[in-house]
């Protein structure tokens, strides 16, 4: 399981690409695996689309199972919202004696990259939630988002908006200026770390006016989370 980052290879770890260049078919969504063309070369390729993530791991687990070296790419890090659990599930299942060893090697999560772009708005406890209501009800991600907004956390959004699911980041929006000012200082940063990224910083207010879609990713401050020069801050703690 192989994390190359947010999308530019120069955010990929060694341990990545080694893990890249040893394997002897590489799995991925086909997206993904379209940013890291260039390491591709003479490899033998499973490329699949969304929404069929269990049969692209299944295929990888079988073919680890017969003693093939595989890498499973995702983006980001792999445990963040990524294949490694579903993978490490799938081998579970297999007798003992034909189950694959499965290394996990971590790769630059979105949140990481959005953060650093916007700036330091994570330098004290926050939370990630998913908007996307595909494996999670609906009625569970506004308890999440509730919750995470009435104990004051840094919220970062995943997922935060696409074609079909409109509206739920205005119902976010409004349980979070239920808990914290319209002036608290939100993030977006879309194609983060790819040719496309651009941020914008706005508030809670106003920051559903701007562009998101499913290729941005939305931090939200707490009660401490400022702007200076033109990057947002959440204090640690230190006297100063």
């Amino acid at each position: 399981m192989v994390g190359i980052g947010p999308g530019s290879l120069d955010d990929m770890t060694d341990r990545a690409r080694q893990a890249i260049a040893d394997a002897e078919l590489i799995v991925g969504y086909d997206t993904y695996l379209a940013l890291i063309e260039p390491l591709l070369a003479g490899k033998e390729i499973f490329a699949s689309g969304m929404m069929q993530e269990i049969d692209r791991c299944q295929a990888a687990v079988d073919a680890a199972a017969r003693g093939k070296q595989v890498t499973v790419i995702s983006s980001g890090d792999p445990g963040i919202y990524g294949m490694a659990g579903l993978v490490l599930e799938l081998a579970h299942k297999l007798p003992k004696a034909t189950r694959p060893e499965i290394l996990v090697i971590p790769g630059i999560s979105a949140v990481q990259a959005a953060a650093a772009i916007l700036g330091a708005p994570l330098m004290h406890d926050f939370a990630i939630i998913s908007l996307s209501d595909l494996l999670t009800p609906w009625e569970l991600i506004k308890k999440r988002a509730a919750m995470a907004a009435e104990a004051d956390f840094v919220i970062a959004l995943y997922n935060p908006k696409s074609t079909k699911r409109v509206s739920q980041i205005e119902t976010v929006r409004e349980i979070l200026l239920k808990h914290r000012p319209g002036t608290t200082p939100v993030g977006i940063v879309h194609h983060a770390s790819r040719k496309d990224e651009r941020m914008v910083i706005s508030d809670l207010e106003n920051f559903t006016r701007e562009y998101i879609d499913m290729f941005s990713l939305v931090i939200i401050g707490n009660s401490q989370t400022r702007v200076e020069n033109g990057k947002m801050i959440t204090p640690r703690g230190y006297r100063l």
